[in-house]
């Protein structure tokens, strides 16, 4: 990962040559995935939902402000609304990042074969069913709920991380945490 004083330097030499942010691509794109495809449980919908984070967090960088909040916090957040934009709107059309790489904007470096991609991932879902219980329960939660148990025990994030993601007081996030677990043990 990229540390936050580099995230600083990296998102000025992106605003400079767009090229660079292939980097930002490379360092996130599995964090993201994983956490859209966990949220989704869908393989396709969650790489639509990623394509699409990344082609809005490509063309809205310029305008990202530092503030000391991370630019791994800002995708997640751009994730997290593709993800209920969907879910409210229960039909999605994404727009291609395939755009961008046929603009040749930036390089990805080190990518997979979408096929190897998919079966490992695949393998990884079928080699937890527990993950896939508890997924089926927690889809039942309020979405509220949904995203801070997704982001606080999948994706590892602190309070802060979350709070920042969500735009949420770190009160009201350990609040909603809490009520969240709570009810899902309540649903066995």
């Amino acid at each position: 990962m990229i540390e936050t004083g580099e995230e600083k330097l990296l998102l000025e030499k992106i605003k400079k040559n767009p090229k660079e942010f292939g980097i930002l691509f490379d360092q996130y794109y599995n964090k993201i995935f994983g956490y859209v495809l966990r949220r989704t449980l869908n393989y396709d919908l969650a790489n639509d939902i990623v394509a699409e984070t990344f082609l809005k967090a490509f063309l809205k960088i310029n305008s990202f402000k530092w503030k000391n909040i991370s630019i791994s916090s800002w995708l997640f957040r751009i994730a997290t609304n593709e993800i209920n934009y969907y879910y409210r709107k229960q039909k999605y059309s994404p727009r291609s990042l395939d755009l961008l790489l046929d603009s040749s904007e930036f390089d990805i470096k080190n990518p997979e074969s979408l096929e190897e991609e998919r079966a490992r991932i695949e393998e990884e879902l079928k080699a937890h069913n527990d993950f896939i219980e508890v997924q089926k329960k927690l889809e039942q939660l309020p979405v509220k709920y949904q995203e801070v148990i997704a982001l606080k025990y999948f994706e590892e994030k602190s309070i802060k991380d979350i709070s920042e993601i969500l735009s949420k007081k770190e009160g009201t996030v350990k609040s909603l945490i809490s009520r969240g677990l709570q009810k899902l043990r309540d649903s066995f």
